[in-house]
């Protein structure tokens, strides 16, 4: 008789934080995850700092019997973390687990309308954009890949009719935010938000606010907004269709 097969353990990667902000918004993210998804298990595990450890998500996961699991690392590029830290922990899995890593969340789409939500909530409005110069503020990384994706997104977030779109990081890479502020008033931008590219506060996304106290317009993380939500669940389906297929899909 046929069974329809068990979908694959989603389980969120984050990196983890001193920070109590930066736990509560991910569990806040994953929440917002299991509403578009009823049905689907989220398991959230984390690389350092906070509690339960990726490395005790799956041993608990493989103890309870679970076969399938997709492993989505709560990046948006594909930098360190992506590359080294995240496979290193997964290759330690217990081994009767079948472990697909997604891909990272971006670049995509939906996290330039999450970038347009941010700053739509703090203030602004679509009439705004022609006037307004963008500080597109990352956390920064010193992998050159991740630095060209950020400069991509701020180039193809431009043509979407804002004024200017700067990069800027908060560490590792110029240049920093209060710098890319001034380069836009510069610009003659008649105002200047700030749009931090990360997904959970803590420290650096603490730098990136400091830096735009010269700026008009301040928004907030990324966090649970549902468009982040989404590509999640992207990121899930496109790397859950291998794991089907080892299970007879």
């Amino acid at each position: 008789m046929y069974s329809k097969p068990v979908r694959p353990v989603l389980v969120v990667i984050a990196h983890g934080s001193r920070d109590p902000r930066h736990a509560a918004t991910v569990h806040a993210l994953v929440r917002r995850v299991r509403s578009l998804r009823p049905g689907l298990r989220v398991e959230t595990g984390f690389l350092d700092f906070n509690i339960p450890s990726v490395h005790g998500v799956l041993e608990s996961l493989a103890a309870e019997g679970v076969r399938d699991v997709v492993a989505l690392p709560l990046l948006l590029t594909r930098a360190f973390h992506a590359k080294a830290d995240i496979p290193a922990v997964l290759r330690d899995a217990p081994p009767r687990l079948r472990i697909r890593q997604a891909d990272v969340l971006g670049p995509s789409p939906l996290l330039l309308s999450a970038l347009e939500r941010r700053l739509y909530e703090a203030g602004l409005t679509a009439a705004d954009k022609s006037s307004t110069g963008v500080v597109l503020a990352s956390a920064g990384s010193s992998d050159p890949e991740a630095i060209a994706v950020i400069a991509d997104i701020a180039r193809e977030w431009r043509h979407t009719g804002w004024h200017a779109v700067r990069p800027a990081f908060a560490s590792a890479s110029l240049p920093r935010t209060e710098e890319a502020v001034r380069e836009l008033r510069e610009l003659g931008c008649a105002r200047v938000a700030v749009a931090p590219y990360v997904l959970a506060p803590g420290f650096l996304p603490d730098r990136i606010a400091r830096g735009a106290a010269e700026a008009d317009v301040l928004a907030e993380v990324l966090g649970p907004a549902p468009e982040v939500a989404r590509v999640l669940l992207e990121r899930y389906d496109a790397a859950r269709t291998p794991a089907l297929a080892a299970v007879g899909a």
